[in-house]
């Protein structure tokens, strides 16, 4: 694979899992919720986390793939990186607590 494909699929893959646990009412992506009830916001921060984690190490994956080596990093890129994928969790997070409440109080959807 070209290192331009790997980083674009790694950016794309980056953009769904900042998303995925505010658009999911699954616990940890696999437990269906146990009542009617949407997930708390401290799971939610959880699975965020866990998600963080599981991308960083496919890009350091990904970065011995392509070169063979991995350049060790200092807190400054672990705080970069965490600060981009929570503006990537952005659209999700409007979406989840402001867009679904403004569209149930205009009748426009039927969310939970």
């Amino acid at each position: 694979m070209s290192q331009d494909l790997i980083v674009g699929l790694w950016l794309g893959l980056a953009a769904i899992a900042a998303n995925l646990p505010l658009l999911s009412e699954r616990w940890l992506f696999v437990f269906p919720p146990r009542n009617a009830r949407d997930k708390p916001f401290w799971l939610r921060l959880v699975e965020w986390a866990v998600l963080y984690g599981l991308l960083v190490a496919m890009g350091f994956g990904f970065e011995y793939q392509v070169t063979g080596n991995r350049q060790g990093q200092d807190w400054e890129f672990y705080a970069v990186t965490l600060c981009l994928f929570a503006v990537a969790a952005l659209p999700g997070f409007i979406y989840r607590y402001q867009l679904r409440r403004l569209l149930r109080q205009a009748g426009r959807v039927n969310l939970r």
